[in-house]
């Protein structure tokens, strides 16, 4: 993928997004509306529609990529992309739940440039607000009376089980001296690529396109979400606040095992070995630390390595679209997103 044809695909995506936004916005709502009080107030506050204090505030949360795949699956195959909310709506509210439950396992403080959902409320109602989010995803998804909806539900609970092991690995490997490359995008795969390749699957099912098309889109989808978790890595490395949202050095604070840590030390570099000696320390790294330890992972080649495997999930993405496009169908829009997820600042 060229640099101009990534920037095209930006300047495509972005209309893209807002539009996803607007069209699932009023469904969400509406949802979230008849959740009870204390709930509803931790919900809409991840979301991004009001305070703390239950004011209002402009602008939603994240860039509802999900959504926006789900909408564009739908135009792909041919069908009407609102005909494909319901799905849209529902793997928002799914990525939210693993939101709100990730910042209280990792116990993040910000997200998107403000207090986490659970250091503004706390971790158990931060918790239980991602509960519900979880419980009212199918509720929405199942709205409507498209002949695929329990297939969709059915869908949905399969990805949310892959999520959850997608966390707990990604979580054990913190745990772990050594984690090599293939259990790594195997959790990748698992953690990130399952919910975009469930949102491309349902925004096809929900405009009755033909199973062997839902499990290519889903196909495409599961390997772009893999790029976009290493595009999150490099990201968590040496990503500008600003942008990302958390702290500098995020995951390297943490220790992480994320892809260009785990590529680093592979070929046995002196960069690589310093990495792993750093990381093999069972004590609090000083604020000093996660900046030094970037410099290693540059050095023994993590960060290329990431980023060329980055690459090649989105061209491998692609093919996947060439070869499952249906006559009538318009791919533009996924491949605009596709571009933006492979893109991203950093």
């Amino acid at each position: 993928m060229t640099g101009v044809a990534a920037d095209h695909g930006e300047h495509r995506a972005g209309p893209l997004l807002d539009r996803a936004r607007g069209l699932v916005d009023a469904l969400l709502r509406t949802s979230v509306q008849e959740m009870p009080a204390r709930m509803r107030l931790v919900c809409g506050y991840q979301l991004g529609w009001w305070e703390a204090d239950g004011s209002k505030r402009a602008g939603g949360s994240g860039k509802a990529l999900r959504p926006a795949l789900a909408l564009a699956a739908a135009r792909a195959v041919g069908g009407v992309g609102a005909d494909a909310v319901p799905a849209a709506a529902a793997v928002e509210l799914v990525h939210n739940f693993s939101v709100l439950h990730d910042d209280v396992l990792d116990r993040d403080e910000t997200r998107r440039h403000r207090p986490s959902a659970r250091q503004a409320f706390g971790t158990a109602d931060a918790i239980l607000a991602g509960d519900a989010m979880l419980v009212l995803a199918p509720q929405v998804l199942a709205r409507g009376d498209h002949p695929a909806r329990a297939e969709a539900v059915r869908r949905l609970g399969v990805c949310v089980v892959e999520l959850c092991e997608g966390q707990h690995l990604d979580r054990a490997f913190e745990q772990r001296d050594e984690v090599s490359i293939v259990e790594y995008l195997e959790m990748a795969a698992g953690r990130t690529g399952a919910l975009l390749g469930l949102s491309c699957a349902l925004g096809a099912l929900a405009v009755g396109a033909p199973i062997g098309v839902v499990l290519a889109l889903d196909a495409f989808g599961r390997q772009l979400g893999t790029a976009f978790h290493l595009a999150d890595d490099l990201l968590g490395i040496r990503g500008d606040p600003a942008v990302t949202g958390s702290p500098a050095g995020a995951d390297l604070r943490a220790r992480k095992k994320s892809l260009p840590v785990v590529a680093a030390p592979v070929g046995g570099t002196g960069p690589g070995r310093r990495l792993r000696v750093r990381y093999g320390r069972h004590r609090p790294l000083t604020p000093a630390e996660p900046a030094r330890a970037a410099e290693p992972v540059v050095l023994a080649g993590g960060r290329s390595w990431a980023e060329e495997q980055a690459e090649l999930y989105t061209v491998s993405a692609l093919g996947i679209l060439d070869r499952s496009l249906l006559p009538g169908g318009d791919s533009t829009a996924l491949r605009a997103l596709a571009a933006l997820v492979t893109r991203r600042p950093r």
